[in-house]
C-alpha cells in the first residue's frame, strides 16, 4: 500500500465531482421514474424502457470521451499541450458525430426501436413511450458536446467543472420536472412529455455551464473554440488505436445493456418495472466505483506518460486493495437498503417483491463489479492496456451474458430473478481475469509520441 497522502488526494481530488455528477445524473433519472409513476401505470414503463436506448447513447458517448482521456493524461504527464488539444478536437468530432447518428435514427425510426425493447403486445406502453423518445432524443447533441469537453478537463486534472454543472443541472432538471409533468405555474400537465422537455432543457443548460467554464474560466489547458477544429492525421491514428477500443468497449457493452432490455422486455410490464428499480439500485451501488475508477486511470496515465513505471506498479497494487475493501462496503449497503429504496417507487404488491428479491440476489455481483472496475476502467486503461479491456468485454457479452440471458428467459423458463442475475453473471468472473492480467507487466503501454510539440 502506498502510503504518501497526496495520492489518495489526488484520487478523490479526480474522482468526488466526478461521484457526484454520476449521483446527480441518477438522481434526475430516478427523479422521471418516481414523478413519472404518479401519471399512470404504464409510465415507469414507458420512460424505463425508452431510456435503454438513451443510456446506449450516453454509454458511446462516455467511452469516446473517455478514450481521449487515456491519450489525453499521458500527454499531461509530458506535459505536451499542443498535441493534447490536437487529441481534444479529434474527441469532440467523434462525441458530435456519434451523437448525430443516434438522433437520425431515433427520429427517422422510432416506433422500430421501441418495438425492440418493448414487447408489441404492450401497446399502451409503446404509445406513451412514442410521447417520451423523440423528445429526449434532441438532448443527445449537448450532451455530446457536455460529455467531450469534460473528458477533455479530466485528463488535465480539472475537475471542479463536474461539480457546478451536477449541482444546476440536478436542480434544473427536477424544478422543471415538477412544472412540466405536473402543470404548474400555468403550465398544462405534459407527462411523460414534460419529463422529456425538462431533460432537453437541462442538457442544453449543462452544455452553456460547461463551454462558458471551458473558455473563459479555467487557465490550466488554454483552448479556443476554433482549436477545436484543428484536427490532425497523427491524432485520429492515435485515438483509433488507443482511445478508440475505449470507446468501442463501452458503446459494445452498452449495446449489450441494450439488448438485455430487450430481453427482459419481452418477459412483461412486471420485469420491466421490476428491472428499472433494480438497474437504478445497482447504478447507484456502482456510481462511486467507476468514479473513482475514472480518477485512478487519470492518475495511472500520467504515471506512465512519466515513464515512471515503478510508481506506476506501486499504484496498481494498491488501487486494487481499496477497491476490494470498497465492493464489500458497497455489498452490504445495497443490500441493506434493497427495501426502502424500492419502497420509493408506486409498485404493485407484487413487483415490489420481485424488485428487492433481484437486488438482493445482484447484490452479492458488486464485489466483483467494484474490483475489476478498479483494474480494466482504472488501472487497465490509464496504462494503455485498453484493447485488451475491449477484448475480455466483448467475449464477456456476447458469448456468455447475451445467450444465457436468452436462454433462461425463452428456453428454460427460469424465474424471473434468475433471468435478471444471468444478465450480470459476467460480475461474477471477470474480477479474475483482471487479477491474472495485472500480475506480469504487458499492461503496461506508453502510448504518446516521442517528438513534443511546442506550446
Amino acid at each position: 500500500m502506498i502510503r504518501d497522502k497526496n495520492f489518495y488526494k489526488t484520487i478523490l481530488h479526480l474522482s468526488l465531482p466526478s461521484a457526484i455528477q454520476s449521483a446527480a445524473n441518477l438522481l434526475v433519472v430516478m427523479a422521471d421514474n418516481v414523478m413519472v409513476t404518479r401519471t399512470g401505470e404504464n409510465a415507469l414503463s414507458a420512460v424505463s424502457q425508452s431510456n435503454a436506448v438513451t443510456n446506449f447513447v450516453n454509454a458511446g458517448l462516455t467511452g469516446l470521451a473517455t478514450g481521449a482521456v487515456v491519450l489525453i493524461s499521458q500527454y499531461w504527464g509530458k506535459r505536451d499541450l499542443k498535441r493534447i488539444r490536437t487529441v481534444c478536437a479529434v474527441s469532440l468530432a467523434a462525441c458530435l458525430a456519434f451523437a448525430f447518428l443516434a438522433l437520425i435514427a431515433v427520429e427517422l425510426f422510432p416506433r422500430t426501436l421501441l418495438g425492440i425493447v418493448i414487447n408489441r403486445g404492450e401497446t399502451a406502453v409503446t404509445d406513451l413511450a412514442m410521447q417520451y423518445l423523440p423528445i429526449v432524443a434532441l438532448s443527445y447533441i449537448p450532451l455530446a458536446m457536455t460529455a467531450s469537453m469534460i473528458g477533455m478537463l479530466k485528463g488535465v486534472e480539472v475537475v471542479r467543472v463536474t461539480l457546478y454543472t451536477t449541482l444546476m443541472s440536478l436542480a434544473a432538471n427536477i424544478g422543471l420536472n415538477y412544472v412540466l409533468i405536473f402543470g404548474h405555474l400555468g403550465l398544462p400537465a405534459l407527462g411523460v412529455r414534460g419529463a422529456a422537455i425538462a431533460t432537453v432543457i437541462t442538457r442544453i443548460l449543462e452544455m452553456g455551464v460547461v463551454c462558458y467554464y471551458m473558455f473563459r474560466i479555467q487557465k490550466r489547458l488554454p483552448i479556443k473554440p476554433r482549436q477545436l477544429l484543428e484536427s490532425r492525421r497523427w491524432a485520429w491514428q492515435d485515438y483509433a488505436r488507443y482511445g478508440m477500443p475505449v470507446g468501442l468497449t463501452d458503446a459494445q457493452w452498452a449495446l449489450v445493456g441494450l439488448l438485455k432490455a430487450v430481453i427482459l422486455g419481452q418477459m412483461g410490464k412486471a420485469m420491466i418495472d421490476a428491472a428499472a428499480v433494480t438497474d437504478m439500485m445497482m447504478n447507484l451501488g456502482t456510481m462511486f466505483t467507476f468514479a473513482l475508477a475514472g480518477g485512478a486511470c487519470v492518475v495511472v496515465g500520467k504515471a506512465v506518460g512519466a515513464r515512471d513505471y515503478k510508481r506506476v506498479r506501486e499504484y496498481s497494487g494498491t488501487i486494487q486493495i481499496l477497491f476490494a475493501c470498497i465492493g464489500v462496503v458497497m455489498c452490504a449497503l445495497v443490500f441493506a437498503l434493497r427495501k426502502p429504496f424500492a419502497g420509493l417507487y408506486e409498485l404493485e404488491p407484487q413487483t415490489y417483491a420481485l424488485a428487492t428479491r433481484m437486488i438482493a440476489i445482484c447484490s452479492l455481483t458488486l464485489l466483483g463489479t467494484t474490483y475489476h472496475a478498479s483494474c480494466f476502467v482504472g488501472i487497465n486503461r490509464g496504462a494503455g492496456d485498453s484493447r485488451f479491456v475491449m477484448i475480455v468485454d466483448m467475449i464477456c457479452g456476447w458469448l456468455i451474458v447475451l445467450p444465457l440471458s436468452a436462454l433462461a428467459a425463452f428456453i428454460f423458463h427460469w424465474p424471473s430473478a434468475a433471468v435478471y442475475f444471468c444478465t450480470r453473471i459476467d460480475q461474477c468472473f471477470k474480477w479474475i481475469i483482471a487479477f491474472f492480467r495485472l500480475r506480469g507487466d504487458k499492461w503496461i503501454r506508453n502510448v504518446t509520441r516521442e517528438d513534443q510539440g511546442t506550446v
